[in-house]
């Protein structure tokens, strides 16, 4: 069954690794995800952002289709369904489908307004045993229209946030979605730094796990995250496996394609990116 991620990432950040939030897409995606974390035995997060949700026909049957694996793949390992930036009237959608886990990106919001949105969401997730990660300093990049600048969070603003009582806390540390550009600065890890040391014990999510180099990847982790987030790497490996299968021309004599051959290739390359990442976050055997 579906859990709330607090546990698991508690565990995380006492243990000095991440778990990670591999994004779902489809059907195949998600089974790949699965089984690796089955495979190798680590907690995962699977991450549904609002685009990816109405392209599969609602949060509902995300829900029915998520539990419906776990269940005849006979998933053991502790498994978190949450909303990746989730708007605030989408994340009472995903409360309302049976998520486990929701993301309210109130970051595009004066610091005021995203307090209190917050505040409604914590005490709603509380009564149901929801687990709730906020941001603070948007993330740069665009996923979904979200769209930010890859600015820092001011500390302060973060305190004030993880003192509402969520489960974890995005902080934007220079970080963005999608592929990192040439003249990327880095990390700052001062700011991360400073954020942990205001936030406690809070657990910290690293959004735009992609292209960040594993060293800055592993110094992250030593300073607080405990949630890293990856969706594009995925949508590139999965990309690539497709492509080369159809380059090859492996069709039914003329009649096209079998959907489910021309997708087998991008699900195991999945599985290898998922299965690179988690040994790289420390997580494997961590279930």
């Amino acid at each position: 069954m579906l859990v709330s991620a607090k546990e698991m990432l508690t565990k995380a950040k006492a243990g000095k690794y991440a778990v990670g939030q591999f994004n779902i897409n489809n059907l195949e995606w998600t089974k790949a995800i699965l089984q690796t974390a089955q495979e190798l035995q680590s907690p995962v997060i699977l991450g549904v952002s609002e685009g990816a949700g109405k392209y599969m026909c609602g949060y509902k049957t995300v829900v029915g289709m998520v539990n419906g694996m776990l269940e005849e793949l006979n998933i053991t390992v502790p498994v978190a369904l949450h909303l990746d930036h989730g708007s605030f009237e989408g994340a009472k959608a995903c409360i309302n489908a049976g998520f486990s886990s929701i993301m309210f990106d109130g970051s595009h919001y004066p610091i005021e307004e995203n307090i209190a949105k917050t505040t409604e969401l914590v005490n709603t997730c509380n009564i149901l045993g929801l687990s709730l990660e906020a941001e603070v300093g948007s993330i740069g990049g665009e996923e979904d229209g979200v769209v930010g600048a890859g600015e820092c969070a001011d500390p302060d603003e973060c305190k004030a946030v993880a003192d509402l009582g969520v489960t974890m806390l995005a902080a934007g540390i220079g970080n963005i979605h999608g592929k990192y550009p040439e003249n990327w600065a880095g990390l700052s890890f001062e700011t991360l730094d400073a954020i942990q040391a205001k936030t406690g014990d809070m657990p910290l999510v690293l959004h735009g796990g992609t292209g960040i180099p594993a060293d800055m990847i592993k110094k992250a982790i030593s300073l607080g995250v405990a949630k890293i987030n990856v969706n594009t790497e995925c949508q590139l490996s999965f990309q690539e496996a497709t492509r080369k299968y159809i380059e090859a021309g492996k069709d039914l004599e003329g009649k096209g394609f079998d959907p489910r051959k021309l997708l087998a290739p991008g699900a195991e390359a999945i599985k290898a990116t998922v299965k690179e990442k988690m040994e790289l976050f420390g997580s494997v055997g961590k279930a």
